[in-house]
């Protein structure tokens, strides 16, 4: 009761406070201004015992070199000390000597270490209390744990521990939320200062980057500096067609931070018109920002036809190019206006704006898609496999080019419903994503071409012996292995339906690669010189990225012009040849290429005989060519092998060629058993 009256007295004494500071405008006394410093002082200190978001403080078991653990208590003085790291009823106060071992044995011989920075092991009574067998809490016992440098937060286990801090490197958030000798405040990442982005250059272009732009979880604007690869082959497939005409309308449908579009319109300038899309307000301001970075000129996204030398914003100094930016839907875009060159890299499939892209696409344009869910593509999931891409697959050693030959027949379906063909210019099939590159034919004719392409595949799963299936053909009947005479029960599975056509243009490629040694993209040259030794299927080593190599490129039933001369292309005679003529050739020259190239590869390591020592897979590729095969490397498996020829005839050659491997020690056993004879 004496509390309760107490309390009422303040509450009236503060009313009376406040009712003459209203009437009479006086100044608060002394008392009343300590009282409340006193109580600004209390709020300040519950808001600093509540876990703040913006700043923390690193936690004494997280140090940098076992003298700073050592610093935590006075060593070199006498008397008994108490551990900083356990409390009084765990270790019990002792001399130096004893706590420096103890330091040294339990807590610092078992720390973790993230970025410089060493969690040791800490047993204070940091964490609830573990209920006892009985489920009483409070007879329980504390258990002993690790601070996160990232998060703060506290694991019990080590591994768990190194687990936890793996998820926050796959996340991007490698960087400390502590600074033990500053208390500045962490800024977010959507603030509009310029000083919280990063600033990256990727061929020339300069880009701003949220904190957060390695988590697509937690940021707008995504940016994964493995897809630089990607970014190139992209860029050198665009470059390519606009060799062919231009001006070009090319879109990038997911701009994200736009940097793609931007080095489109940097480096290509006036060849092509840039648009830029994207669905977050977030995206398309870092995209308007990055373009200023650039001295490009922003247009405002209007829908109706730019003028030849755009409209928006004007920038600092002479633009060199303008890229239109508009805050849109990729489907509603890719629906309302016609393109040229269309870029599909959507976070995960692309299957759901595949149709929206074939809608409007021009003839003879191009379309890229990038997929990225790597986990059911290469057969982990094959739930979603079959959900997204209506496809069955298992597990196998062509796994990569299985995905990619999956995402060729997903688009040349989508191509079909639009009464639209396609060519495979490029496939590939990489650890973190799968490209394919596609010029569009327009014509039923051209789709049912398409469509006749897609087929089953048969596939052993004892020896992985592969072919695609026939109609009217039997599963046993069509693989030319014995497995399922030899072996009980059903050894062969239908995959598929999968693209059975070429997944390369040997002419695309060599125009690629003078695009790259033109640009300066000395990453990419030597993938895209294995792509066109395996389009071609050999060995061939040298080259020539020179204008000789722009001659004889068939591509979608056309002839791409070429640097030579009309004399050149006359023939013998001194007449030239006519259209049909050429078009004969033409025709006879694709059937051919797509006939001659093999599908799918063997691995070296899959096949290889136990006991014996393979032959080194450059020596095999020679060995493989002596015997009359097509043989090349393969950018999808590095110890993989693209033939002709049929597993048993790989199989034979490879243990020709293969040595023993306990040859000495075999040698010295016929020797001493030839003497024992004697």
């Amino acid at each position: 009761m004496a509390e309760l009256k107490e309390a009422d007295a303040a509450q009236l004494h503060q009313e009376d406070v406040d009712i003459k500071r209203r009437d009479g405008g006086d100044a608060p006394s002394a008392a009343d201004q300590t009282a409340g410093q006193t109580e600004k002082n209390e709020a300040a200190a519950d808001s600093d015992n509540k876990p703040s978001t913006t700043t923390a403080e690193r936690h004494i078991s997280i140090q940098t070199k076992l003298e700073g653990l050592e610093l935590l208590v006075d060593l070199n003085g006498a008397g008994r000390k108490s551990c900083p790291l356990c409390p009084e009823e765990k270790f019990k106060a002792c001399y130096s000597h004893k706590l420096r071992r103890h330091l040294q044995n339990l807590h610092w011989k078992v720390y973790v270490e993230f970025e410089g920075q060493r969690m040791c092991i800490c047993h204070l009574p940091c964490r609830n209390l573990k209920p006892s067998l009985s489920g009483d809490q409070a007879s329980g016992r504390h258990v002993a744990h690790y601070h996160c440098v990232v998060c703060s937060v506290t694991i019990a286990r080590k591994t768990d521990m190194i687990s936890h801090l793996k998820r926050h490197v796959n996340k991007g958030e490698t960087e400390a939320s502590y600074s033990g000798s500053s208390d500045v405040p962490f800024e977010e990442p959507a603030a509009p200062s310029g000083q919280a982005y990063e600033i990256m250059k990727e061929l020339g272009t300069n880009v701003q980057l949220l904190p957060n732009h390695t988590t697509p979880q937690k940021s707008d604007t995504y940016f994964n500096r493995k897809m630089k690869t990607n970014r190139q082959l992209v860029f050198c497939s665009l470059a390519v067609l606009a060799e062919e005409r231009n001006p070009l309308e090319c879109l990038d449908a997911f701009g994200a931070t736009g940097i793609m579009g931007l080095q489109w319109a940097k480096h290509l300038r006036n060849a092509v018109k840039v648009t830029i899309t994207d669905i977050s307000d977030t995206c398309v301001k870092m995209i308007k920002e990055n373009c200023q970075l650039n001295h490009i000129r922003v247009d405002g996204g209007s829908r109706g036809p730019r003028g030849p030398d755009g409209a928006g914003g004007e920038v600092e100094g002479t633009p060199i190019a303008t890229v239109e930016v508009a805050k849109m839907d990729a489907n509603v875009i890719m629906h309302l206006r016609p393109f040229d060159y269309i870029h599909l890299d959507p976070f995960g499939t692309a299957v759901n704006y595949l149709d929206a892209a074939f809608r409007n696409v021009r003839n003879l344009g191009i379309i890229s898609v990038t997929s990225t869910d790597t986990s059911s593509l290469y057969s982990k999931s094959p739930n979603v496999t079959l959900r997204h891409y209506g496809c069955h697959i298992v597990r196998t050693e062509y796994y990569k080019e299985l995905a990619a030959r999956m995402v060729v027949a997903t688009v040349a379906r989508a191509a079909a419903r639009c009464n639209k063909g396609i060519e495979v210019l490029l496939a590939v099939a990489l650890e973190h994503f799968v490209l394919v590159v596609v010029r569009v034919l327009r014509g039923p004719t051209q789709a049912d071409e398409s469509a006749k392409k897609l087929r089953k595949l048969v596939h052993c799963q004892w020896c992985e012996e592969r072919v695609f299936l026939k109609l009217g053909n039997m599963v046993d009947d069509t693989l030319p292995c014995n497995c399922h005479g030899s072996l009980p029960g059903k050894t062969a599975v239908q995959l598929g339906p999968l693209w059975a056509g070429p997944l390369f243009n040997t002419g695309f490629l060599r125009r690629m690669l003078s695009a790259a040694v033109q640009h300066s993209m000395d990453d990419i040259q030597p993938l895209v010189k294995t792509l066109i030794c395996e389009s071609e299927c050999t060995t061939l080593k040298s080259l020539v990225h020179g204008p000789s190599a722009l001659t004889n490129q068939v591509e979608c039933g056309v002839v791409i012009k070429t640097l030579q001369s009309g004399d050149e292309a006359a023939d013998q005679s001194g007449k030239r040849k006519t259209g049909d003529e050429s078009g004969n050739v033409v025709k006879k020259l694709k059937s051919d290429a797509s006939l001659e190239h093999p599908p799918f590869y063997y691995s070296i390591h899959r096949h290889s005989i136990r006991g014996m020592n393979m032959p080194k897979l450059n020596k095999f590729l020679q060995y493989l060519t002596e015997a009359g095969f097509r043989v090349s490397r393969t950018h999808f498996d590095p110890t993989g092998v693209r033939t002709d020829a049929t597993l048993v005839q790989f199989k034979s050659v490879l243990t020709k060629y293969s040595v023993p491997t306990y040859t000495n020690a075999t040698a010295t056993q016929t020797s001493v058993s030839a003497e024992k004879t004697l």
